[in-house]
């Protein structure tokens, strides 16, 4: 499996998978804000990012497959931002369980100033609702909850990836030549 998981990280297929499946998500989120007309809140916004930081991730990995210095470190800024995505989703989930004055995230998202997300694209950025508020659910389930469950696959995906990339593939070629002296 590891062998099969080393080949497809070495061709542009997979990583255009990863970059697909995450702008997908980012789609579905666009959809929920603007579509359905539920208001994303700085949770919401911070985990879009992280969604974001996976797309990069695939879209890096995607140029130059071959040359592992790329594969990895594509895989280690997917992996950095499906872990990021976990704590943020387990803190909004914590605002959703056990609200309270206490207990609350900022109505105000805090992007570094050279990097100003929710000034240049205010309708993907910009939250208007609390993180303690449940608007959607499905299976019983809130959004939070099954962004985590998204966050946990693409971790375990970025492990065993970069795992797969220490395996030694077998070459068909000198096998080969052993068969015929």
């Amino acid at each position: 499996m590891l062998n099969y998981l080393k080949t497809l990280s070495t061709h542009r297929g997979g990583w255009f998978l990863l970059l697909c499946s995450a702008l997908v998500l980012e789609a579905v989120a666009f959809y929920f804000q603007h579509g359905m007309g539920l208001a994303p809140c700085v949770m919401c916004i911070y985990e879009r990012v992280a969604l974001f930081g996976i797309a990069f991730a695939g879209l890096f990995g995607l140029f130059l497959p071959n040359f592992i210095v790329f594969r990895l470190l594509a895989l280690l800024i997917g992996g950095f931002s499906a872990v990021k995505g976990i704590a943020l989703a387990v803190k909004h989930i914590d605002y959703q369980t056990n609200p309270g004055p206490w207990n609350q995230c900022s109505y105000i998202v805090e992007f570094p100033r050279a990097f100003p997300l929710d000034k240049w694209f205010p309708s993907l950025f910009e939250p208007s609702g609390s993180c303690s508020e449940i608007p959607w659910q499905f299976l019983g389930f809130s959004m939070a909850q099954w962004i985590l469950f998204i966050f946990a696959c693409y971790a375990l995906l970025f492990v065993v990836l970069f795992i797969s990339q220490f395996k030694r593939t077998p070459n068909i070629y000198s096998r080969s030549r052993r068969i015929f002296k």
